[in-house]
């Protein structure tokens, strides 16, 4: 007996599956992935069976509820456009106002009547 997962799309929506949206499903796949891998490391070095079992089930539930968290607090897009506001400078210094300045004066002599 199989069970049956639903992926709802509508039309110009993003996908969402279990109430993740969008990117965060990839998030999710690629930490169980990267868990994955990390428990075969430990397995195969000779770490302790129970420690490695407690070790990848306490990251996959911090890793499952860190983003179902940022799932529901950024949404689609907010994680991104999060990225790209920390991108943004708070300010900009000059020492010099040359760069204006040649840049005017040279567009000016291109300028035929000026």
């Amino acid at each position: 007996m199989s069970s049956i997962y639903q992926i709802n799309k509508g039309i110009n929506k993003s996908i969402e599956f279990k109430g993740l949206r969008a990117q965060y499903i990839g998030y999710l796949a690629a930490g169980l992935v990267a868990l994955l891998i990390l428990f075969a490391i430990l397995y195969i070095t000779g770490v302790n069976m129970y420690l490695c079992l407690f070790l990848i089930f306490g990251s996959g539930a911090a890793l499952v509820t860190g983003v179902f968290r940022m799932s529901h607090k950024y949404g689609q897009y907010g994680l991104m456009k999060r990225g790209a506001k920390r991108g943004i400078p708070i300010y900009l210094k000059f020492r010099s106002r040359k760069l204006f300045t040649n840049n005017l004066y040279e567009h000016r002599k291109n300028i035929p009547g000026l």
